[in-house]
C-alpha cells in the first residue's frame, strides 16, 4: 500500500511495535510505541563506525511523530552513552542525556514516509532508500 492515500494518523497506527531495518552501516531496531515515545538501538556493522558508538552508546529514546507524511524522530536520552557518568560527589550524572535533549531542540531526524503496511516500511533519509520489516 503506498502511503500517498494514507493520513499521517493512518501512518501512525501503522507504525505502531517493533520495526528492523539494515543499512550498509549498522542494523536498526526500533519500537513506536503509542504514547508517541520510541525505543532505538544502533548497532554499527562497519568498523570503523565502532569508535562513535563506544561514545554515544547504541541506545536511544525519545519521542516520535509524523508530519506531511514524514516521520519525525527526537532525541530524548542516549541511556548508555560513555558520557553518562557515575561520579561520587553526584549519584549520577547524565551528561549525554543532557546534550541530547539541548540538541533535540534544534535538530529532528526526519524521514520521508514512502509506503507503509503491516509488514513493510520503506523510507527515504539524505536520499538513501531504507526498507524495514515489522517484527512479531
Amino acid at each position: 500500500m503506498n502511503n500517498m492515500n494514507l493520513s499521517d494518523t493512518e501512518i501512525e497506527i501503522f507504525l505502531f511495535g517493533k520495526w528492523r531495518f539494515n543499512t550498509d552501516w549498522e542494523k536498526i531496531y526500533i519500537e513506536f510505541k503509542d504514547d508517541m515515545t520510541y525505543e532505538q538501538t544502533r548497532i554499527q556493522t562497519f568498523l570503523l563506525s565502532k569508535p562513535s558508538e563506544f561514545i554515544t552508546g547504541n541506545k536511544f529514546t525519545g519521542v516520535w511523530h509524523v508530519n506531511d507524511k514524514r516521520l519525525c524522530l527526537i532525541v530524548k536520552t542516549v541511556p548508555k552513552s560513555f558520557f553518562n557518568l557515575r561520579l561520587l560527589i553526584l549519584s549520577k550524572v547524565d551528561l549525554a542525556d543532557m546534550i541530547a535533549s539541548i540538541f533535540s531542540i534544534f535538530i529532528t531526524e526526519t524521514y520521508e514516509v514512502i509506503e507503509i503496511n503491516k509488514l513493510k516500511f520503506i523510507i527515504n533519509h539524505k536520499n538513501q532508500i531504507i526498507a524495514g520489516t515489522k517484527i512479531k
